[in-house]
């Protein structure tokens, strides 16, 4: 089946490097505003009989969503055979309980919303936290792919003498797999409770490690707070400026400049969300789903 790639906008350099690799078209679209700030969708290309992808990573996600679903219903009512949504980055994934009364569990109605146009979904590490799979709440096959190795690889050949650091117990299994690829040490934040608001963060084994230079990797970068405290925390003990690799590099507000500000030797990010820090490259990645 012939197959053609749509991007919309700010999503077209990782949707050209998908279509080349994996032989696909790219498809030709208009997507504008009327006066009213309704949208409008136009469909250049031929997708009668054929695969549609259509590559839009979800970060900002409520301004992206009618063009998205207008795009879909468009390639269905020309003809194409099906529509695959790739979002490298999938929001609502977080409010999947209800925390306080009357709260609304986003991540379920986000899915129902993307399952009735998308007929199959394609994500890099979303943030399954308190679900086990994305077939509790999409109802369309999903398939998840992960940027671990990907990371592992760029350390492995980047970074002289890294050791990758954790910044609680909840992180050491992540961390742990990221530096076994990686064939680096790593090593988790001790944290001593001596009060209800008096907790001690230690670096355990520090004297062992100064020389090393610490990695901070984390699936989410959005508000950073993580991370720089974690960096307070590694200069008390006198260890160098670490580098700091995220997935998806959200970076809300000034996060990215008080990232910088902390104290860090670089920022690292996969292309998910289109970011000056990327220099993980995930189109291989996806490629391989298809």
């Amino acid at each position: 089946m012939q197959t053609v790639v749509f991007a919309l906008p700010g999503n077209e350099n990782l949707a050209t490097k998908l279509a080349t690799r994996i032989n696909a078209s790219m498809g030709e679209l208009t997507i504008r505003h009327f006066p009213d700030k309704e949208t409008y969708i136009q469909i250049h290309s031929d997708v009668k009989g054929k695969r549609v992808i259509i590559l839009c990573t979800l970060n900002n996600p409520d301004e992206k969503l009618l063009p998205l679903y207008f795009l879909s219903q468009t390639a269905k009512a020309l003809g194409a055979d099906c529509t695959c949504l790739v979002a490298p980055y999938l929001a609502y994934m977080r409010q999947d309980k209800q925390f306080k009364p009357g709260e609304g569990i986003t991540s379920a109605y986000f899915a129902k919303f993307i399952s009735n146009f998308a007929d199959s979904l394609i994500t890099i590490d979303p943030h399954l936290h308190r679900r086990h799979s994305m077939g509790e709440i999409y109802t369309v096959p999903c398939t998840v792919l992960h940027a671990a190795g990907l990371i592992s690889t760029w350390i492995r050949d980047t970074i002289e003498k890294p050791v990758l650091i954790g910044p609680d117990s909840e992180s050491e299994q992540w961390v742990e797999a990221v530096a076994k690829n990686a064939g680096a040490p790593f090593i988790v934040l001790e944290k001593i409770r001596h009060g209800d608001r008096e907790v001690e963060v230690t670096v355990p084994h520090v004297e062992k490690y100064r020389e090393h230079l610490p990695v901070l990797v984390d699936d989410i970068i959005s508000t950073a707070r993580t991370m720089i405290e974690t960096i307070g925390h590694l200069k008390k003990a006198g260890m160098k400026p670490p580098v700091c690799i995220g997935i998806h590099g959200i970076f809300a507000g000034n996060a990215f400049e008080e990232l910088k500000a902390a104290g860090v030797a670089t920022i690292v990010t996969t292309n998910t969300i289109g970011h000056p820090t990327n220099k993980i490259e995930i189109a291989d990645l996806i490629a391989s789903a298809f």
